[in-house]
């Protein structure tokens, strides 16, 4: 049973790099394509004072949000593993003064 239990979680971390890997790749196209694309509109006398510039850039930029909601979950800077990370770190600060 313990074996099949940590298959299980190789499985499920296997799982999770898999999307945190997929989130990068669509980032570094995003910003590779919108570069690219607001680069050549500059170049071709385009108004870069437009929204029509950056267009594609702000819609798949949307899509870029959601897949971090996605991968990430809705508040993937305070997640509830940093609170608790915090909360241990006061409670040794806390600890060391009484010491």
């Amino acid at each position: 049973m313990e074996n099949f239990n940590k298959q299980d979680a190789y499985y499920r971390a296997e799982k999770r790099l898999k999307q945190i890997k997929g989130f990068y790749a669509h980032l570094l196209w995003y910003l590779i394509i919108n570069i690219i694309l607001i680069g050549i509109i500059a170049t071709n006398g385009g108004d870069l004072l437009e929204f029509k510039t950056y267009s594609t850039a702000f819609y798949w930029g949307i899509g870029m949000v959601f897949h971090a909601i996605g991968v990430f979950g809705k508040n993937p800077i305070f997640s509830k593993k940093w609170e608790e990370r915090k909360i241990q770190e006061y409670m040794d600060k806390e600890h060391k003064t009484w010491e």
